[in-house]
Order: C-alpha cells, then structure tokens, then sequence
C-alpha cells in the first residue's frame, strides 16, 4: 500500500481509504454486516488504514463499531466520522450527536471528525454563534478529538472562505477528472494543500460512474491508450496523480473492487500519468459531459422519498438513455420505478414537497429533474401496460 503524510501531525495514512457509505447491503436496505466484516478485515490487511463514515449513513456508524471491537481493529486504523451540522440547533446538541457516535463507534476517540457537509461559510458563521469553536478546543483538549475538519458540498467561489474562517486540521472534497471546476475543484485541491492542509478525496469514480458506466465511446478510448487498466484504475490513478490528494476514498461494496483497487494504490504514484494518459482522459471527459445529463452520484441523501420514488434510480436509468440508448433507459427506468410490482412508484407521483433539493450535495434541483425523467422515459402507454403484464405474469 502507498501511504502519504498528514503534515498535520506525520500520520502515514493509507492513499487508498474506505468510503464505509456504501457497504453491501441486504435485499431490505440493511447493512449485510458478515459481508462488510469480511471487506473491512480484508482492506485492514492490504495495508488501508482510514476508514470514513457519518452519523447520517443510516446503520453505518453501528456496523463499523462492532466490526472494529469484534476483531480487536482500533489500534490498527484512523477512524473519521461527521458531526450532522444541520441537526445541531443548540450548544447541547454538539455533545449529544457526539456521545452517540462514540457509543455507535465502541471508541473513546475520532482521529478525524468533520463538520459534515459545508456547503457555504454562512453555515459555519451559524455554528461558530452556538459555541462550536470552544466546543472543539474542549474535545480535542481531551483528546475526544485528534483532527477537526469539514466537508464540502459548496460553490467553487465559498470555499476559500470555508478555509479561511478556521484553523482547520484537514478538509475532504469531491474530486474527479469530469469534476475538475466543480465544487471545490482543482482550484480548492491546491489551496488547502498550500495551507498545509492534508486533503481527503471523495467521490473519485463519481459513485461509479466513471467506473462502469461510462460511454462505451469513452471506455474504447481507454482500451486504445491502456488496455490493461480498467476504466476504475483509471478514474482512481487520475486522483492520485495530484500530490495534493493525501486519501482517496473508495465506496468498495464487493471483494473484486476492494482487490483492484487496492492493487492500483501500490503504483498509482503521483505524476505518474504519461501525456499520452492524460490526453485520453480529456477525450473522455469530452464524450461524457455528451451524455450525462444529471449529477447524481447515488449517495441517496435525497431518500426516502415521501411518495417512495428511488430517486437515484430514476436518475441513474436517465443518464443511461443518453449514454446507452433510450430503450436501455427505459428497462433501467421501469426496475428502479418497481414496475412489475403491485406498487410502483415513477416519476410522475412527485408532488414537488421539495424535501429531497434541501439534502442533495449536488444541488440538484430534484422535482425539476424528475419532470425530465417522466418526459424522457414515462410515455402516458408505459404505466397501464406494465400493469397489464404484471398482471398477466402473475
């Protein structure tokens, strides 16, 4: 495993980290917990030493804890989790999120702990009025708390301000190479690393977009520069290009992904990529911003839908059509709606409550989006005649 140094504090952190987000999970939405036991035992022994989750991953933060006390993994990793800054509406509410992750996670301690989800400096200034500044002196004085830091989900312009506004021991960022002015972007990469900052890279396949789910035009280009990297290895040895980026962080919710990308990490050195790399990256960008119509990186901090809608489904079945041909949409589409069940839910049951826009990190306006979905995929014929053969198949 290639590590890189906190300048913080000297830690060797793992280049590759463990995005726990998107643990496998059961046919009911459940963590599948012997399935993320045996991918967080195997990450720990290929060398991965930092482990990402949230207290608003749903189930995450319990799985992670009993996996790490059951195998005795503590002294072993760096543990990060995120205070849900939005949920904290008086000084009391630090403490009591924060006691509950402790308890969650089976620790005395966070290495690194962020403010979860920043998306402009007016909500740090919110926080600093409810005492936040003293409420982190206090726990990193006790030593609850190694590394503070945040993670962005703002404009490219607020970020600097971010940056500014505290002496922050570390940031994470959405970074890739169709998202290189987006967010924080290239622009916020270098900025935090010229403040001494160590950088946490998420989002480097965009939810795997950038894995298998690209344009077969785009991935034809890949195959000509380099037929023997996978369009995943490519996506991820990008990042890792920039010296900036201390950790990459890789949702892995299979073996096959963890051992790949894992064996990646060992070579993907930074200025490693040829000009012949990056000028087939470029094209492929190109060819994607064709057809990727919506941001979505299947994060699903928009669900559960009131009205029950998969939203990221939809969106994904959306891309495909442009990607892959509007049939294939279509079939994408009429799975995610669960059509051939006694209760589907497309698109057109949206009634624009607006409750998913307000959580999304990508800032898509989602009920706008969801119109297009119903436009594109959802012809007034669609909905009865899947009735009938549901009917009939059943």
């Amino acid at each position: 495993m290639q590590y890189r140094v906190d300048p913080r504090n000297g830690n060797r952190l793992s280049a590759l980290g463990f995005g726990c987000m998107r643990f496998p999970s059961n046919a009911l939405g459940r963590i599948d917990l012997p399935a993320a036991e045996a991918l967080v035992l195997d990450a720990v022994e290929r060398g991965i030493n930092y482990f990402d989750t949230a207290y608003l991953y749903r189930g995450n933060e319990e799985a992670l804890g009993a996996i790490i006390a059951d195998n005795h993994l503590r002294d072993r990793l760096y543990l990060a989790t995120k205070l849900p800054h939005a949920n904290c509406q008086t000084p009391e509410d630090f403490d009591r999120y924060f006691a509950e992750q402790k308890r969650r996670l089976r620790t005395e301690r966070f290495d690194y702990y962020l403010i979860h989800n920043i998306s402009n400096s007016d909500q740090w200034k919110r926080l600093v009025d409810l005492g936040i500044e003293q409420w982190i002196a206090d726990k990193k004085g006790s030593g609850e708390i190694r590394s503070i830091g945040f993670s962005y989900h703002g404009s490219h312009g607020d970020f600097a301000n971010v940056v500014d506004a505290y002496d922050w021991d570390f940031c994470q960022i959405q970074y890739n190479y169709v998202n290189v002015n987006y967010q924080a972007g290239r622009a916020g990469l270098e900025l935090a690393a010229s403040r001494g900052m160590p950088v946490v890279v998420m989002e480097p396949l965009l939810g795997g977009k950038l894995a298998d789910k690209l344009p077969k035009r785009a991935v034809e280009v890949l195959d000509r520069a380099r037929t023997e990297r996978t369009p995943a290895a490519w996506g991820l040895r990008w990042v890792w290009n920039h010296p900036e980026a201390t950790v990459v962080l890789s949702g892995m919710n299979e073996a096959a992904q963890l051992e790949e990308n894992a064996s990646v990490a060992e070579r993907a050195l930074p200025g490693s990529l040829a000009p012949d790399d990056l000028a087939a990256i470029d094209e492929v960008v190109r060819i994607f911003n064709e057809t990727d119509k919506v941001s979505c990186t299947g994060c699903n901090y928009c669900m559960p839908c009131p009205k029950g809608i998969n939203i990221p489904g939809c969106f994904a079945a959306y891309n495909s059509s442009y990607a892959l041909g509007w049939y294939e949409g279509v079939k994408q589409y009429v799975l995610s709606a669960g059509a051939m069940s006694n209760d589907p839910r497309y698109a057109s049951a949206c009634v624009a409550c607006g409750a998913c826009a307000q959580h999304c990190p990508q800032h898509i306006p989602i009920p706008e989006t969801l119109k297009d979905v119903r436009r594109r995929l959802q012809p007034a014929i669609l909905p009865p005649a899947l009735r009938i053969a549901s009917r009939f198949m059943r």
